[in-house]
């Protein structure tokens, strides 16, 4: 099996592209190359194509660098199960994880959320969802200053705060203070659950 994440940028059209395409494209760049692994498309939609283990982890690159931007967000559906047919593009790709994906941004979409996921197995979708809805009320609020100082840690494994602090050129107490507004132990604590819950599958 593997994960594909279809999302989308809101906000998009009163937002310069400039703004935020760019750093989109550069941080897919670590997953793979395109467009067999990402690709960006109808101006402000993606794909990308990941290892089951990898995908809460990209959501949250993803979700950290967008929300950078004040006026932005993004909105993402995940999408587990197989790949049928494997293109040089991903978006010509098949199978149900892709078929999961996106039909479930389409919903997410009509429902106002900005998270969900869709597996082969029912019950692990349910328990899921229900943590991603209380989970995304914290994402979703996420000021810029906290969303940059989560995507710093999301990206370097193993960084610590005083080297936060340096990067940013700000207090370690600062960066404490972030951290703490951002939940990164409830984070940490989601990321665990959710690789217990994939493991049922």
């Amino acid at each position: 099996m593997i994960a594909v994440i279809t999302g989308d940028i809101i906000n998009s059209e009163n937002s310069n592209s400039e703004i935020w395409l760019d750093s989109l494209k550069k941080i897919l760049m670590n997953w793979g190359k395109t467009p067999e692994k990402w690709e960006v498309y109808r101006g402000d939609e993606f794909q990308i194509k990941c290892d089951i283990d990898e995908v809460f982890k990209i959501f949250l690159a993803i979700k950290s660098l967008i929300k950078c931007n004040e006026s932005l967000d993004v909105r993402m559906a995940i999408g587990i199960g197989e790949e049928n047919f494997s293109s040089e593009k991903i978006t010509e790709s098949n199978g149900s994880a892709y078929v999961n994906s996106g039909r479930l941004l389409n919903d997410i979409k009509s429902d106002g959320k900005t998270l969900a996921i869709k597996t082969p197995k029912d019950s692990v979708d349910q328990d899921l969802n229900i943590v991603f809805k209380w989970s995304s009320i914290d994402f979703d609020s996420w000021t810029p200053a906290v969303a940059e100082i989560i995507h710093i840690f999301i990206m370097n494994s193993g960084i610590t705060q005083e080297d936060i602090a340096k990067k940013l050129n700000i207090t370690q107490s600062s960066v404490s203070q972030r951290l703490k507004r951002a939940n990164l132990d409830l984070i940490t604590e989601t990321d665990k659950y959710f690789r217990k819950k994939i493991a049922e599958l």
